[in-house]
Parts: C-alpha cells; structure tokens; sequence
C-alpha cells in the first residue's frame, strides 16, 4: 500500500536533524558564546552518528545487501555516497560559521590566536603553560615504513612532518596525540587592556615544536591535524563460560580498536604525509578520509571558556521548587495526598533527590529499586541507594550495561552497588531496559504500600539541568502496584504480568497505541472530532509510520512533536494533508514522550521513556504510564500547546528536510522553553 517512496531515510533525516543544530550555531540571535557551545554539540553528534550509524551503512556496503532493511530506496553504496555528500556540505558550513563567530569575537574584544600570533609576552606565559601542564602529557611517536602505531577513537592528533631548511629530502614524520582531559583545549592568555586572548592547545604544541623534538636535527616543524573515528559497536563473546560483565569489558576494549570508518584531516596537509597515513591505515582518499579545516575535535567546543558577557549567553532561567514539595517536608507524604509532576530543566532535579534519601532513612521503607540507563559521574542517584543499603533495605537496581558509550560507567556502577550488598540485575537478556523507574514499598499500618517515580529521561543531575523531562511522582496503587510488577518481571524474566495501566513493551505497547489511533481512525469515520497531538525525539517505525498515515487519509487531525529523526512525509496528496509536523530545537534538548489522544473527549494522555523506533517498541523494556489526574493533564496539555505556538525555534518537518522556520502567528512571538518556563513558575508561585 505504502511505497518506499513515503518515508524518509533514518540516516538523511538524522543529518537533517543535526542541521537543525547547526542552524543554532548559524543563527544570529543566538547568544555568542551559544552559537559556540552549539558547533560543539552537532560535531559531538556527528562522531556518534560516523560510530555508530555510519559504521552500520559500512557493513551493508561489506555485505552488498541491507541487512536491516531500514535503507529505503538507497542502496547501501548509495546511501554511503548521500551521508558523505551530505557531511561534506555541513562540514563547509561549520568552517564557515566558525569564521563569522571568530569575526564576532573580535568585535568583543575577544581573539583566538595561533601560535604565529603571540607577543613575546604572551609567548612566555604560554612557554612555561607548556612544560608546567601539557608536555608531561606528550608522548611523540616517530613514524618508520614498517610499524604504525593505533591511532585511538575520536582522540585528535597533530601529524609533523620534520624537515629541513637546505635539505628538503632530509625530512621524517611524527604524531602526538592532542590530551584530551588532562588539559583543557584551551587556554586563556592574560589579558592586554581590554583585550582578551585564547590559544589552543594544539596551538601551544605547534609553538613550542622545537622544544618537543630538539634531539633531532630539524629546524622545520609543520603540524597537520588528523581525527579517527571508529566502529563503535560493541562484538560480544559468545563464551557460555564467561559472565555477561567479563564478556562486556572485553567487548569495550575490542570496541577502542575498532574499523576506522572515517578520518577528517586538515586540507593544507601536503600530499606526501596525507598518502603515507592513508596507505598506513588502509584507507581511501575520497570516501574514507574527509578534508577539514585546521582544527578538530569541535565537540571540545561544549567546554568553551566562559569569558564572555552577560548577554553573551543565554538568560539563565533557574529551576524552581514544585509547590507541593516545599523545603523540609515529606516527599511521600505529599505523594499520598495526589500525584506530583516534575518538570526539567523548569524543576529542580532535587526533588527526586530527597524522594530516595527519604526513602533510605526511613525506618518503614522496607525495599527499593531503580532502573539505571544513565547516570551522572558522582551520581547522587546512587549515592542514595548506597546509603538505603546501609540503612538496612533491600535495594534491586537494574543497570543497562549496554547502554551505548556509558557500558564502562555502568559495569563500574554495578561493582559498586554489589559490593555494598544491592542486588544488581543486569539487564534483560536479548533486551535493553531503557525504562525510568523507582519503585519504593513501605509498611504502613501492617501493609506494604508502594510509592513510585516513572519517567522519560535518566536519572541523571547533569542533564536534568539541559534535557526537557517529565517524571511523575506517584502512591495511586494502579500505577505504584504496577511498577512492583515490572520490577519482579526484572527478578523472574519467565513471569509476565497483565498490565492494565502501565504500558510495557515489548509486551503490549506497540499494540496499545495502535488501539488509540484505531478509536481516532473510527470516530473521524463516523464523523466525530478526531485527533491526537504525539511528541516524541524520533518516529521512524515504519508499522507506526502507517499507523498515522491511515488517521490522516480518515480525517483524524494529527499533531507531532518530533525533535530528532522523522520517517513521515508531510504534505502527500491523498495521504498525509492532515499531519501537522514541527521540531523544536533550542536551549534545552527535548526529551520528553507525551502521547495524547481525543478519545472522543475522553482524552487518553500518557508519558513514555520510549519513542517510535523498532527498537524501542521490538527490543527494550519500556514503560508508558497513563495520567490520571486532571491538573497534571492540563499542565502537559499546556505544555504541547506552547510548543504547537511556537514560532522562534519551531522548523517544519517537510518532506524536502529544509528546515524552514514556523511562521504562525507571526504578529506575535512565541518561544516554547522560555514560555513553558513562564508558565510553570505562574503556577508554582
């Protein structure tokens, strides 16, 4: 019924999402120092889509064939050639928004400088910078015709080449590679009156050449930077006689030696060093390596010294309290009274905090579990269940040790947990457990009574701060007993449960959501008021896909909220006029999962840890939870009506991916995080 034709490709539509990106960096009325921070985020989005993504499209390019059946009507070879051309193009545009913000810092009194730039001053600070913190971390490596070293995943080398001035033949060539997180990339320079100097690292490391290879006879030093990306999916051992843990740590260190799928080099670099690193590294100019500017590793950017002014950045928008939960006061006690909605970054992350410390001193909490996908460093998260383990309870804690890039965090958390005594679950076999739930038991006048948290993003304070969240503090024992559930699921895999609240996949969600768009499909039939408003960071199900395509062709007007990779094409005569598809990025990341159904005016709302991916509703343990109260139901429905207004960072998602801006109701201007902002603390005040 549906030809390939309809659906957008997953990896064209992700790189048209990382444009959305880009397009805060480009973007004028972006504050200085964010349109910086943003060239940093879509080049560390851009290494995870070449490791992960890419690295995948390699495979089926080895294998002439798509073995995931997700390519559409590419070839893999073409679809190969599309993402490259398509980087290509991105990769210009970043150099060329890095001239203009380097042309806006000027104008601010603010210079990046090189290491030809410095004055004799500022050349001897950056000299004693140099042997005081960066060379300790320096090792040069000489490369020989035979041997050539590993070059490490996404780490940024300078190549030297070495020579000399009477004797060009005479030459030799060297890479170091630029330290990562024992030296901060940049350093600022004292300042000169008003003027205020940074230099990069790479920059020191160029000026003070001379001293790294004085024990040679060279006197021309040039350096040429160059980054590895590799293959980052992990190759489990299928060894029965090994745990899942040691099968994962291996697999981790497998993954640092991974395929090179891609090397960016800068494009002044001369022909015979660029050739002699190609042939080394069995890669082919063109499709494997990619010409870039004289800098890399922009995602260093994230991390760009804060020097600037006020108004170089964002407005700062504090978290406020939820005024349910004021200070000092029992977190489950107002649990009991009705249910509690947090809203990050717009609430404080805090509130959850003080849930599970809570939880660990009480005398009457008896059990506790949670489920860890991520978490931050020094996780508070986790110190709290360490504390409820020495307060006696018994605490289960499901931690996902696959979760991509954080399996050597997790492997260190659980180690932790089971040695405190936590009965640590390692995931679901043949699963990932993406879900985001506490569940608490208390006895309470001779009963056990549960208390639970379900949410959409992680338990994670970092970014609690940036990601737009919902988490939903609940005692209403449909949901609470329901979340026990889930959690003896975790403990006996072989037992399954018939939720009739909770939404569970890869059980029943799939299904379940289908049901609400058929009861929209048959009141736009009968010729009822029928639509559905979803918000979701991807949709490219293609099942689903269909889903929403058959409500459209029936009548039902449907909303979608969609930040990152979108497979629908809007707009189809016959098919899909009744689709009104927008993303929004800006300040915050959006995060959240909201699903909300007319019902026939019964409306249905949920929040979910889980978009519309096959592998989130085929592959992972997800929970989408029904809300029930009405006042948390207008909050959430406020909230997709702020971001349905908007017109300042809202784009149309159309079938052509150009991004263009929402321009409804341009008389007056609508930002959904500053609006939604304004709104709760209207209602917390």
């Amino acid at each position: 019924m549906y030809s390939k034709e309809k659906f957008i490709n997953r990896e064209i539509s992700w790189l048209s999402f990382n444009e959305r990106v880009l397009q805060e960096a480009d973007d004028p009325n972006t504050p200085l120092f964010e349109r910086i921070r943003f060239i940093g985020i879509f080049s560390n989005n851009l290494d995870e889509f070449f490791r992960v993504r890419v690295a995948a499209v390699r495979r089926m390019v080895a294998l002439g064939k798509d073995e995931e059946n997700l390519l559409g009507n590419f070839s893999p070879k073409e679809l190969h050639d599309k993402i490259q051309s398509i980087v290509h193009a991105q990769q210009n545009k970043v150099q060329e928004i890095y001239t203009d913000i380097l042309e806006e810092l000027r104008e601010n009194n603010i210079f990046m400088v090189n290491e030809s730039e410095l004055t004799e001053k500022q050349g001897k600070f950056v000299k004693k910078y140099f042997y005081d913190k960066v060379l300790p971390n320096l090792v040069p490596i000489m490369l020989r015709k035979n041997k050539f070293p590993y070059l490490r995943d996404r780490s940024a080398y300078l190549a030297f080449k070495l020579s000399k001035k009477e004797d060009a033949t005479d030459y030799a060539y060297s890479l170091i590679r630029i330290p990562g997180r024992s030296v901060p990339r940049f350093l600022v320079l004292p300042k000169d009156n008003d003027k205020q100097s940074v230099i990069m690292v790479d920059d020191i490391i160029r000026y003070c050449a001379k001293d790294i290879f004085f024990y040679f006879e060279y006197d021309v030093f040039e350096a040429y930077t160059i980054k590895i990306t590799r293959d980052a999916e992990l190759d489990i051992d299928d060894d029965i006689s090994k745990s899942f843990m040691e099968k994962m740590s291996s697999s981790l260190k497998m993954r640092k030696r991974g395929k090179p799928v891609r090397m960016i080099y800068d494009k002044t670099m001369p022909d015979d060093l660029l050739h002699f690193l190609l042939k080394k590294m069995k890669m082919a100019e063109g499709s494997d390596a990619v010409p870039g500017g004289r800098y890399h590793n922009h995602r260093d950017f994230m991390n760009f010294p804060e020097i600037g002014k006020k108004k170089h950045y964002y407005t700062k928008l504090p978290p406020s309290r939820h005024k349910d939960l004021p200070p000092f006061t029992s977190v489950m006690k107002a649990m009991r009274q009705k249910d509690v909605m947090l809203h990050y970054p717009y609430q404080t992350f805090n509130h959850l905090i003080d849930f599970l410390r809570e939880a660990a001193i009480d005398p009457q909490v008896k059990e506790i579990g949670l489920t860890i996908y991520r978490v931050a460093a020094d996780s508070k998260v986790v110190n709290a269940l360490l504390n409820a383990v020495r307060n006696g309870k018994n605490v289960t804690v499901v931690i996902e040790l696959q979760a991509r890039f954080d399996e050597e965090a997790n492997i260190f958390w659980s180690n932790k947990l089971q040695e405190e005594g936590a009965n640590v679950i390692n995931g679901v076999p043949g699963m990932k457990v993406h879900s985001k739930l506490v569940w608490v038991q208390r006895k309470e006048e001779g009963q056990m009574r549960n208390y639970a948290y379900i949410g959409t993003g992680n338990f994670h304070e970092g970014t609690a701060r940036v990601y737009a969240d919902e988490g939903l503090l609940t005692a209403d024992s449909r949901l609470a007993d329901e979340v026990e559930q889930v959690f003896n699921f975790f403990n006996q895999n072989y037992q399954h449960y018939n939720y009739k609240h909770l939404v569970v996949s890869p059980f029943i969600m799939r299904s379940h959501f289908e049901e609400n768009i058929n009861r929209e499909i048959e009141l736009a039939k009968q010729g009822k008021p029928a639509w559905m408003t979803l918000k979701m960071n991807s949709l490219i199900d293609p099942k689903m896909m269909k889903k929403v395509y058959n409500a459209a062709k029936a009548g039902v007007k449907v909303n979608l909220i969609v930040r990152g990779i979108f497979g629908l094409q809007v707009g189809l005569n016959g098919v899909s006029e009744k689709i009104n598809a927008i993303s929004i990025v800006d300040k915050y990341l959006e995060h959240s999962r909201i699903f909300l159904f007319g019902a026939g005016g019964e409306e249905k709302m949920y929040i979910s840890s889980a978009d519309w991916m096959p592998r989130n509703l085929n592959r992972r343990i997800e929970v989408a939870c029904p809300i029930y109260d009405e006042q948390i139901k207008e909050e959430l429905k406020e909230m997709l009506r702020i971001q349905l207004k908007d017109n300042s960072k809202s784009r149309i998602l159309d079938p052509k991916l150009s991004n263009q801006y929402s321009k409804e109701n341009s008389g007056e201007k609508f930002r959904a995080k500053e609006d939604f902002y304004n709104y709760i603390k209207s209602i917390t005040n």
